[in-house]
């Protein structure tokens, strides 16, 4: 069975398309799901896509994919520069992560430039818009497939 990976989208995201379009672009979460189930069909991949404005949810969904996920895409949205419980949800789960940012979060706010997440992650996307997740996507189907 190929490998399962959690894609996790924080809050906010779910008002992808009508936010901020100048900044997030004109997609939804619901195109930029599409994108990741595509990508995950050609890569022969497994992804389950989740998106939370409550930060215990996300916690649970992450504690959950210790046991039976291959790796874990995150866009923590706002969490990324505030939440150290997911941080440490991230590093307990023993799995490879990748952040994924749509926008260039170092050309933005200077708040915008500290994350919680980057220092454990395998790699940090940001700027691609959805195509971030693309390249994740790809990234690990290599590194799973061994």
């Amino acid at each position: 069975m190929p490998p399962i990976v959690l894609i996790l989208n924080g809050p906010n995201l779910n008002l992808l398309g009508t936010r901020e379009p100048g900044v997030y672009g004109h997609e939804t979460l619901a195109d930029i799901a599409n994108l990741c189930a595509q990508t995950a069909s050609e890569e022969g991949l497994n992804i389950e896509f989740r998106q939370t404005n409550h930060e215990g949810e996300l916690l649970d969904w992450i504690h959950g994919a210790r046991q039976r996920c291959g790796a874990i895409v995150i866009n923590p949205a706002a969490w990324t520069h505030t939440s150290v419980a997911i941080r440490d949800a991230l590093v307990a789960s023993e799995l490879p992560v990748i952040e994924v940012h749509l926008s260039n979060v170092h050309s933005r706010e200077a708040f915008r430039h500290h994350s919680f997440v980057s220092g454990i992650a395998q790699a940090v996307l940001c700027g691609f818009g959805s195509n971030g997740y693309r390249m994740a996507l790809q990234h690990l189907s290599q590194q799973l497939k061994g």
